[in-house]
């Protein structure tokens, strides 16, 4: 895992984890804009994006490595810590707040990856999240593993949600919103594309998060 620093021009005591989706690199997020934008609202927020492979998320080694290098050294530096990401990396920065609560201030997701067809059907074949027992084998699963923290009672950090109303996941999105009823939501008109997100970005620091956020 290789980690793209992007520091603030002035001093920040927050630092936000930017985890990629699929084929994803930190290029990609400053191609479309987030640390210019991040200027350009003079926002006191450095940025850490992680670039990871697919072989390092199947295989289970990207959020050790991103606890490792990343959020257990800013746990000292910083006064707060936010995970971002887009698509999977959105559906990864939710596991790891699902493991390891305590070490995440917030979540910033833009079309955060909800799990296969797969999963969301078996849990919506139970009749829906407040019906559904996961099974042992399903808690073995990542997938399941997150659907059944959203699930319980454990405490959620602070969520920001935003992503596309024509984006292939909005249904499954939604639902995972909905499990999280303390979230702000947003959605815009869209797909599951970068216009969406760059746009979706620029509103969150609009809107003065992460700072203002509070647990």
């Amino acid at each position: 895992m290789n980690v793209v620093r992007h520091p603030a021009p002035a001093a920040a005591d927050t630092l936000l984890v930017l985890l990629p989706g699929a084929y994803m690199t930190p290029q990609h997020f400053v191609d479309a804009g987030f640390v210019a934008a991040r200027d350009a609202q003079g926002a006191a927020l450095d940025l850490a994006i992680a670039g990871l492979d697919l072989a390092e998320i199947s295989g289970g080694a990207a959020l050790p490595a991103v606890r490792d290098a990343i959020v257990r050294p800013a746990r000292r530096d910083y006064r707060r810590v936010w995970l971002g990401g887009i698509s999977l990396g959105g559906f990864l920065a939710l596991l790891y707040a699902a493991r390891h609560a305590d070490e995440v201030d917030g979540l910033c997701l833009f079309a955060p990856y909800p799990g296969s067809r797969i999963t969301t059907g078996a849990i919506a074949a139970a009749g829906g999240l407040a019906a559904w027992t996961p099974t042992p084998e399903q808690r073995a699963d990542p997938e399941f593993e997150l659907w059944a923290w959203l699930q319980s009672d454990a405490a959620k950090p602070p969520v920001h949600i935003d992503y596309g109303r024509d984006d292939r996941f909005a249904d499954g999105i939604a639902q995972l919103a909905a499990a999280l009823p303390q979230a702000c939501v947003g959605t815009r008109p869209g797909g599951h594309d970068w216009p969406v997100w760059a746009a979706a970005w620029n509103d969150f620091l609009a809107a003065g998060r992460p700072a203002i956020a509070e647990r």
